[in-house]
């Protein structure tokens, strides 16, 4: 009886430790380990939530570029973190859930090392192709590459990545083929496809928008369901001749896993509540990128699980498990 008396005390008293540690959350400098360049359009979206959040809750938010690997390096050191909220990780669906199949052995697992805070957006894809290439619409260009069997070649930012994947479901879904050409940026894949080198590829919209604008490139379709506000004149892919083609990147702001979980809920909330700006949402469209109102953090957890299981389905359809 009294053992079980203490643990209920001492159940009471850790509850009670917690409560207070969340109430006086932040009491010094937080860190959003972030695994993108700076000056960037996720590196921008982390220090405009830093920035708020810096503000509403009275406490230094910083934000670190930690890059390498493909954001392993730096999801791998929030993973290990002190969980008490003053590290956390502003990452991606490609850290989330696409390197959990790609890789051979990942260093952390997303589904058991991080508590997701918040959604913040969902990032849609264009499909762009070089003017010389005679295609307009998603049907003419899966028409071109049936005529031409792999001969057609597809720039990406590097192997597994959205834009390496987006392509491979693409593939998938039409049955066409064509030819890989990694590159070890976007910058760098998307030089060689205004310059004709390679024929097309998907871009984060960020990058594309200017080059559109000035006929540099053409846009076939948008990865996202639905039309993305900035740019309504660019249909869906399933509406320009792959119906059911639905695939976007997304970003989310995570702690380490046994982060308290008032600390997680008022971090929840302060995001939330940013998220509903409207300047906040306008400066997130301006970067490409749709804001999102997030779930709560247990049906988050949910969502990262299943994005998990598809982006695998899709990793291991393109050849690619355990490339990593």
């Amino acid at each position: 009886m009294f053992p079980a008396r203490c643990a209920v005390v001492a159940l009471t008293l850790f509850t009670f430790i917690a409560s207070l540690a969340a109430e006086q959350y932040p009491a010094r400098l937080v860190t959003i380990v972030a695994p993108y360049a700076a000056g960037g359009g996720a590196d921008l979206i982390a220090r405009l939530i830093a920035l708020k959040l810096g503000e509403r809750l009275g406490q230094s938010f910083l934000v670190e570029n930690r890059l390498g690997a493909g954001g392993v390096i730096a999801a791998n050191s929030v993973a290990k973190a002190a969980p008490d909220g003053y590290t956390l990780f502003m990452g991606a669906s490609t850290q989330l859930a696409i390197q959990v199949t790609l890789h051979k052995k990942l260093p952390y697992d997303p589904a058991a090392d991080f508590m997701p805070v918040a959604l913040l957006a969902s990032v849609p894809f264009v499909l762009i192709v070089h003017p010389s290439l005679p295609v307009h619409t998603a049907g003419e260009l899966i028409r071109l590459a049936k005529e031409r069997p792999g001969q057609l070649s597809f720039g990406s930012s590097g192997v597994g990545g959205p834009p390496h994947l987006f392509t491979e479901l693409l593939k998938t879904m039409t049955g066409i083929q064509m030819t890989h050409i990694p590159y070890k940026g976007t910058a760098q894949a998307m030089n060689d496809v205004v310059a004709g080198h390679v024929p097309l590829i998907f871009s984060d919209l960020a990058p594309a928008i200017a080059l559109l604008r000035d006929g540099k490139v053409r846009a076939l379709g948008i990865s996202s369901a639905v039309r993305f506000a900035a740019l309504p004149e660019i249909p869906p892919l399933a509406e320009s001749g792959v119906p059911g083609f639905d695939a976007v990147s997304w970003l989310a702001l995570v702690a380490p896993a046994a982060t308290p979980a008032a600390v997680v809920d008022r971090l929840h909330a302060e995001v939330k509540a940013i998220m509903a700006m409207p300047e906040i949402q306008r400066q997130f469209v301006d970067l490409g990128n749709i804001p999102l109102a997030s779930p709560p953090p247990q049906e988050l957890q949910r969502y990262v699980a299943s994005e998990i299981v598809r982006w695998g389905r899709i990793v291991q359809q393109a050849g690619l498990a355990g490339s990593e």
